[in-house]
């Protein structure tokens, strides 16, 4: 049986002994603790070289490496070299190995967690393996180190000043026959622990020694990340109480009893008889193989896991939207509307800010979300007064904005999301993740208009089968509007597809019949629209007209669900009010999972966003920092992607509203109330269409057909034999009334 013992500075009440069987050996373990004497561990040491196979040591002063630049502990060197020739490890080597397996893992496993986060170092120069694997995943490190070991109030912010600072400090460090400088002894004490509690509360992720995290309370670790070793049931607890969400145990525990990582690399060495420089990596991947060793990922708090960040790019829809900015609220009270137009135009030119954080969003996985509003100035109007530029530059000020806030992924929304080439020049630009939220805003669009049509009651809806009516869809080439018609192309008998660009309806319609053969479509520009707009159940619009009007609601059947994604909408206050017996709604609105905390952006229920920042969230929660949807043409398989990932993060369609707000039971009962009453005497209006079996050659000369006399009659100036009954009009009358 062969025998390890653990020397430790650590306190001697946390002392264990306990047999077992590891690497086909029988071994028997012991851990010693010193209650931080070092005379006493050195006694300890030669009293068990020569009946011990190999000694551990732990809770030391480490040697480190930084850079290329490696660095002994005086204090520790005479420790092994009391072993003699006993094998001893302070476990440095399998702690390495196990910090970045754990690292990468959980990165992969819990959908890139760490990306850009904001990771705090209580000690970077013991951790600079870790800190360097981190510096893969985000540019927002911090370390301690100058705080903790000198009392000095200040941070540092890269891997190269912390190499920089390990040079300078290890000639005075090595000198002291103690433990490191901490800020209870530093002459700024108090100052200097209120920095380091700062920095604790402002970090994402938390990389420190348990002993460490001691310091610190809920205040503080709430919702953190820490990453630490060699964590048991009764610390796990105590982490839970100080509200940490997630541990990662930087260490390997193949047995009942929690033991250091210096234990299990003592126990190593002994049973393949090695000394620690002899083992190799290859030696390690398969001990790891052989035992099926897992990353310790532990979850202090039942039900809740980590919190995830986004950013969300929001702007003014109309100049009546500055009057909720603090600093102009008073002048928009008093200000004529010439100075209010001037404040419109100098809004646009302010560096974006955020205006809200958001907070309490939680999947029913227990995964969280946070994130910023971060406000760029500028109202539609002024948008599309400035070349696309002007914009790109303001949306990237505000990327950069998220991402020193540690947002993982940024959304833009209202017009931010369609100027220029909608989104892709800023998602090349920016130094993270960007999306437009189009595609939750096109499935959110049918989602809303399925829910108001089925408590309209209007049209029978079976479950697997078509809609028996006929649907709408106006801006059917859009980004928005040619998803819509995707999706109602799957519910709807008959289909009208509404777009004064001709050559996408025709490839619109082909991709349509592909992935819906059985769908009935009519394809017809703005001009046209009106001739079949009364026979409509339902219809979509999804132009950018920006204030034209795009559709005669008069002309509309009553009880029509009309859907308008539009922004601005195609549909103002003062057009619904003419049609008290129509349903007119503002689709893309979501009700989001938990209970969400933030400043109002418009809705009551603060759980209420739009679907393009509904989109943000949900990627967020489900971990997917990528570009999802960029440019204008959405791709159908994502817009059907995150509806089915929404659904699994909790996200629900809120109450369906218009432009004078949510919509009640009452409301819609009164709707279709005056619809059924309507439709007692309602007849849709028709135009006439013109006749259409003239060659078109000459339709368009507004001449009359070829006539099929011999030659010689018409040399004569003879006209044909008209055709028509008498009392009919000539047909150059007919033509002339055609072009008038």
């Amino acid at each position: 049986m062969k025998k390890v013992v653990s020397v430790s500075l650590g306190p001697a009440n946390l002392d264990y002994s306990f047999k077992t069987r590891f690497l086909g050996e029988r071994f028997t373990v012991s851990r010693l603790g010193t209650d931080g004497s070092s005379r006493r561990a050195a006694k300890l040491v030669r009293d068990w070289r020569d009946r011990t196979d190999s000694l551990g040591l732990g809770m030391v002063r480490e040697h480190y490496t930084v850079g290329t630049d490696c660095f002994t502990r005086r204090e520790t060197r005479k420790l092994e070299k009391l072993a003699e020739d006993t094998p001893v490890t302070t476990g440095s080597k399998l702690r390495e190995i196990v910090q970045e397996w754990t690292l990468r893992s959980t990165q992969a496993e819990l959908g890139n967690i760490f990306t850009n986060a904001k990771v705090l170092f209580l000690s970077g120069t013991l951790n600079y393996r870790l800190a360097s694997i981190m510096a893969e995943y985000t540019d927002n490190l911090s370390f301690a180190d100058p705080i903790v070991q000198f009392g000095l109030p200040n941070m540092l912010h890269s891997l190269s000043a912390l190499e920089l600072y390990a040079s300078g400090s290890h000639p005075v460090l090595r000198l002291e026959s103690g433990k490191d400088l901490v800020p209870s002894v530093a002459a700024f004490k108090f100052f200097n622990h209120l920095m380091l509690r700062r920095a604790v509360k402002d970090a994402h992720v938390v990389v420190a020694l348990y002993d460490q995290l001691r310091h610190y309370s809920a205040d503080e670790l709430e919702g953190k990340t820490v990453i630490t070793s060699t964590i048991d049931d009764e610390r796990l607890e105590e982490l839970a109480e100080k509200g940490v969400r997630l541990v990662l145990d930087c260490s390997v525990q193949p047995f009942d009893e929690i033991v250091g990582v210096n234990v299990v690399e003592a126990m190593v060495m002994a049973a393949l008889d090695k000394p620690a420089e002899d083992i190799t990596h290859d030696d390690y991947l398969e001990i790891f193989t052989d035992l099926d060793l897992k990353p310790r990922i532990l979850y202090p708090i039942e039900g809740l896991k980590q919190i995830n960040r986004f950013a969300f790019v929001i702007h003014p829809l109309s100049q009546q939207y500055l009057n909720n900015l603090k600093p102009l609220e008073l002048v928009s009270k008093v200000a004529p509307a010439p100075v209010m137009d001037l404040v419109e135009k100098a809004v646009a030119y302010t560096p974006p800010f955020v205006f809200t954080k958001m907070e309490g969003i939680r999947s029913p996985d227990g995964v969280e979300a946070e994130g910023w509003l971060i406000v760029v100035g500028g109202t539609p109007k002024e948008i599309m007064s400035h070349p696309p530029e002007f914009t790109y530059r303001k949306l990237l000020d505000a990327a950069n904005i998220a991402k020193k806030l540690g947002a993982q992924i940024m959304g833009l929304g209202a017009f931010t999301k369609v100027v220029g080439d909608a989104g892709i020049t800023v998602a090349k630009r920016a130094p993270l993740p960007i999306t437009t939220g189009n595609s939750y805003s096109a499935s959110g669009a049918l989602w809303a208009a399925h829910d108001a049509v089925e408590r309209l009651g209007m049209l029978t809806l079976e479950r697997g089968k078509r809609v028996k009516g006929k649907a709408m869809v106006v801006g059917a080439t859009g980004a928005i509007g040619s998803a819509c018609a995707r999706l109602l192309a799957r519910t709807a008998d008959e289909l009208h597809l509404v777009s004064p660009e001709a050559a996408k309806l025709l490839v619109l319609k082909k991709s349509i019949l592909k992935e819906s053969p059985g769908v009935k479509l009519v394809l017809s520009s703005y001009a046209d629209s009106d001739e079949d707009i009364g026979d409509m159940d339902m219809i979509v619009t999804a132009t950018s007209g920006a204030g034209k009007k795009i559709l005669d609601i008069t002309q509309v059947k009553p009880g029509c669900v009309i859907t308008d994604v539009a922004r601005p909408l195609d549909l103002p206050p003062e057009e619904v009010a003419k049609r008290p017996d129509v349903l007119v709604i503002e689709s893309g609105e979501v009700s989001l999972p938990g209970e969400v905390h933030m400043k109002s952006i418009g809705f009551e229920d603060r759980n209420v966003v739009y679907a393009c920042l509904a989109e943000t969230i949900v990627l967020t929660l489900e971990g997917r920092f990528e570009n999802f949807t960029l440019g204008r043409n959405l791709e159908w398989e994502k817009v059907h992607e995150i509806y089915k990932m929404g659904l699994r993060h909790g996200m629900k369609l809120a109450a369906i509203s218009g432009v004078n707000g949510v919509y009640s039971d009452e409301d819609i009962a009164q709707v279709r109330e005056l619809a059924l009453e309507a439709r007692k005497t309602w007849k849709p209006a028709r135009k006439k269409r013109p006749t259409r079996k003239k060659s078109p050659v000459r339709k368009a000369a507004g001449k009359k057909p070829v006539s099929k006399k011999p030659p010689a009659r018409k040399a004569a100036g003879k006209k044909p034999a008209s055709k028509k009954a008498p009392g009919k009009k000539a047909a150059p009358k007919r033509a002339t009334a055609r072009r008038a």
